[in-house]
């Protein structure tokens, strides 16, 4: 059966405290309680920086069995001319101790700066670079694009192609693709509102939990903009994740969308 994993971008975040944390809830204890009221976590600060084994391996062993993690690739990786020469930088966060999350280990988003453009012959020559698995460990990998270039036909079979997932965003200010590629899919939910308590309203809370089942399902959700072949149906595990809005509604925001499914 495939799964619905719902989550937020990190887990420390001062307007958390009193609103998600417990009061005086101590910040070395935040991941601790944040992935007991959540499924999954997006980390933002491997895009960032590097980090080491002992820190991945710590981050595992708080969380509870069935809770997964999934990492923002280096910004060293995509934000580039060429994309073609970006392996060294690839191989680089991949061998920085990833693994070390074990079954933990969720997929990893490539994102991409909102002024690159689609060039068919660099971004495949990309995809043909993310390693499929690294030290016996299975690797998935979701590019989030932003350019409307990406709009066509041959960028969604490229991805499918790999089995690397397109992911949805569900954003104010950039065009999205919901067209599903990979064995997996991924959305990235950014348009929470402060003045709702759970960050979106409860009708748009519901319309997500039915299309999070529905492309668990192995469904193509009516509504959404698609722009190549439509995929088989076979379940698939799926990813959602509350990012940018109005943050601090965000675990609010995972949490009714937990409830809901």
């Amino acid at each position: 059966m495939a799964e619905i994993r719902i989550g937020i971008g990190g887990w420390t975040y001062e307007p958390w405290r009193g609103t998600f944390f417990p009061d005086k809830w101590p910040h070395k204890r935040e991941l601790e309680f944040a992935s007991r009221q959540l499924t999954a976590i997006e980390v933002n600060g491997t895009y960032y920086s590097g980090f080491k084994p002992a820190t991945f391996a710590g981050w595992a062993e708080v969380v509870p069995d069935d809770f997964v993690f999934t990492l923002k690739a280096s910004r060293f990786c995509t934000n580039r001319k060429v994309l073609a020469e970006a392996g060294e930088s690839i191989q680089r966060f991949v061998r920085q101790g990833i693994v070390e999350l074990g079954p933990k280990l969720g997929p990893m988003l490539w994102q991409f700066m909102a002024t690159k453009k689609f060039d068919a012959q660099d971004f495949g020559a990309f995809l043909n670079l993310l390693p499929v698995k690294h030290e016996g460990v299975a690797l998935r990998h979701a590019v989030q694009v932003r350019h409307d270039s990406f709009h066509v036909p041959e960028f969604v079979a490229m991805c499918r192609a790999a089995n690397v997932a397109i992911v949805y965003a569900d954003s104010p200010d950039y065009p999205a693709i919901a067209d599903v590629t990979a064995d997996f899919v991924y959305a990235r939910l950014e348009n929470t509102v402060e003045e709702e308590p759970a960050g979106y309203s409860p009708a748009a809370l519901d319309r997500w939990a039915a299309v999070a089942k529905s492309w668990a399902a192995g469904e193509a959700p009516a509504g959404l903009p698609y722009f190549g072949d439509s995929p088989a149906k076979t379940p698939r595990d799926t990813f959602v994740f509350f990012i940018s809005g109005a943050k601090v509604r965000a675990p609010a925001a995972a949490q009714a969308l937990i409830a809901r499914v």
